[in-house]
């Protein structure tokens, strides 16, 4: 009699998980079948099912009235097969958490726990259950509703063999009096109901820096590398977060060693993301940080659609513009001197290579970055400079001592290319500044090497000041102009009967000094001379009389025979002198 009761007992609670199912309009959602992907799927092909999905039935875009659902579907589904722990806690017990429930989608599955039996998959607002135990005893359970990770509830209770009770504190009888108005409560209420608290995925994106005010001074602001910045609050986020991160990740991806992706959580970073317009309403934005305008860099935010393949181009369009574009004619001018170290790129690209774009922003506070388009290899003023073959690099010192750095480029891809590059442009910088030292200890131990001098404050007493009788001045404002004043002025000054050596005694043989400057350093040092500084003039010649305070300028054709007849003016006095406007000092 007791074991037809039990029976009879066990027909009802199976009913009852029937009635339930009814009741919930069970349906099957298998992540796999919602993305579109086979099961053995890799990352790739899950990330890209999830991009052209999520952008299909995004709400904004597509007014369907299923597409929220969907939406929310394919996110859901992406979040599990995204996180490998996820996906093979599901793969194997048909639940993200790892509590069975059927494993790999397959019903019926029997293995490890006698009596284990599969039921429906408990996607969004589906079923699991299965039961165990052995004979003369059962264990059901039930879970209905609710996404793969959240807001679900789940019921259990089970079957003793000879009691009625369980650990949970109510028996058989206490379901069978809910049902049929024995008890309080409704059908499912007061018997061991708990709802699943455990949210929905984090909205912080995991795969991208978190920034903050620290980070953002120290490694961001300023430093030439191009970053991704997503700005999002989690709450307002939480819903579409993962097609912005991954649609930043997938750009990244294919950018390696060019940007750098982060992510700021304007709720905890509230002034930051103020102070930088990036604070977002509702919605995350996208920013990048462009040194197309300028070296300091500026934040662009990005409002296209929300696509790899146009937030990449976005993205490449804003990298580093350093680099200046030049032509094979005008390759002399890098032999002259300079205050930074200067590198030349020789390739057949149309356009500055990325690779170079983005070490001339890494690279833009210690190194000129100048790059030109090579036709032929073999043109003479190619193999001038010591290269043979394409891509190549040269580089000049600050004293205009070339170097080849490297010929015949071969890269692997972006990133290790940037790497390699890298390391070479830091050794090239470590033996600038090496010359630059040696070239200072030279200049201190053998003052006059029969260069022109530059002028400064440090020589400028020796060279112009009240003891010399007349200084000629040759004053550039560019590199090029330099290196022909200097050419001048030292054959000049070899040929006149007045070079005085810095520092040192005057005599009649020695009346005139010379010197260069640099006029766009020095600019308040030639108003004394003319109320513009001569900015219009690139180079110019000024011969100085301190002691009287007067001067004469020549700006005509710079040979050395025009220059050395105005040496010969100024010394026997042939030339008109004016006095300055003011004293002129460095």
């Amino acid at each position: 009699m007791r074991t037809r009761l039990v029976s009879t007992r066990v027909i009802i609670v199976a009913s009852l998980c029937f009635l339930a199912s009814m009741k919930l309009e069970a349906k099957t959602v298998d992540p796999y079948k919602v993305l579109g992907v086979d099961k053995n799927a890799s990352q790739r092909e899950i990330q890209k099912a999830f991009h052209k999905l999520s952008l299909q039935y995004h709400p904004d875009k597509n007014k369907a009235k299923s597409a929220q659902e969907k939406f929310s579907q394919i996110n859901n589904a992406y979040d599990i097969l995204s996180d490998e722990e996820k996906r093979k806690n599901y793969d194997m017990y048909g639940d993200v958490n790892g509590n069975p429930g059927f494993p790999g989608g397959h019903p019926g599955y029997q293995g490890g726990h006698p009596g284990f039996q599969g039921g429906h998959p408990g996607g969004r607002g589906g079923y699991t259950y299965f039961t165990e135990g052995g004979p003369g005893q059962s264990h059901f359970n039930f879970k209905s509703g609710g996404d793969w990770q959240g807001g679900s509830k789940s019921f259990s209770f089970s079957s003793g063999g000879s009691g009625g009770s369980n650990s949970f504190g109510f028996g058989l009888d206490d379901i069978f009096g809910s049902i049929f108005g024995g008890g309080a409560g409704s059908q499912f209420g007061g018997f061991g109901s708990s709802a699943n608290t455990e949210g929905t995925s984090t909205a912080s994106p995991q795969r991208l820096t978190s920034i903050n005010s620290r980070i953002y001074k120290k490694e961001i602001e300023n430093a030439g590398m191009t970053w991704i910045l997503l700005s999002y609050r989690p709450k307002s986020a939480s819903k579409n977060i993962q097609y912005f991160e991954s649609t930043v990740e997938e750009v990244a991806s294919t950018l390696q060693g060019a940007m750098k992706v982060g992510s700021i959580n304007c709720d905890k970073e509230v002034s930051l993301c103020k102070e930088l317009g990036m604070y977002p309403q509702n919605a995350p934005r996208i920013f990048v940080l462009s040194y197309k305008e300028n070296e300091i860099g500026s934040l662009v935010e990005y409002s296209g659609h929300l696509v790899a393949k146009n937030l990449k181009a976005f993205v490449q369009e804003h990298l580093p513009r350093f680099s200046k574009r030049t032509n094979l004619n005008n390759l002399d001018q890098f032999s002259t001197t300079a205050k930074l170290p200067r590198v030349l790129l020789l390739s057949t690209k149309k356009d500055t290579p990325v690779i170079w774009r983005v070490l001339s922003g890494l690279f833009h506070k210690r190194i000129i970055f100048i790059d030109a388009q090579v036709d032929d290899v073999s043109d003479p003023r190619i193999k001038s400079l010591g290269v043979d073959a394409l891509p190549s690099i040269v580089g000049w010192l600050p004293n205009g001592e070339k170097r080849v750095l490297k010929t015949g480029i071969s890269v692997k891809d972006l990133k290790s290319a940037v790497l390699d590059l890298s390391k070479m442009l830091d050794s090239f910088v470590e033996a600038s500044k090496k010359e630059a030292s040696a070239q200072a200890k030279k200049a201190q131990t053998d003052p006059d090497d029969g260069r022109i001098p530059l002028l400064s404050q440090s020589n400028f007493e020796a060279l112009c000041g009240a003891k010399a009788p007349v200084c000629i001045i040759g004053a550039f404002r560019s590199s090029k102009a330099r290196e022909k004043l200097e050419s001048i002025l030292t054959l000049v000054s070899q040929k006149s009967l007045s070079r005085r050596p810095n520092g040192g005694s005057s005599s009649s043989r020695d009346s005139i000094s010379y010197a260069l400057l640099d006029a766009a350093k020095h600019q308040s040092f030639l108003k004394a001379f003319d109320k513009t500084g001569y900015k219009s003039s690139d180079k110019l010649l000024i011969a100085y009389k301190p002691r009287r305070g007067k001067y004469s300028v020549y700006r005509d054709e710079m040979t050395i025979e025009e220059v050395e007849n105005f040496v010969a003016s100024v010394l026997s006095g042939d030339i008109p002198f004016r006095e300055t406007s003011g004293k002129a000092v460095l």
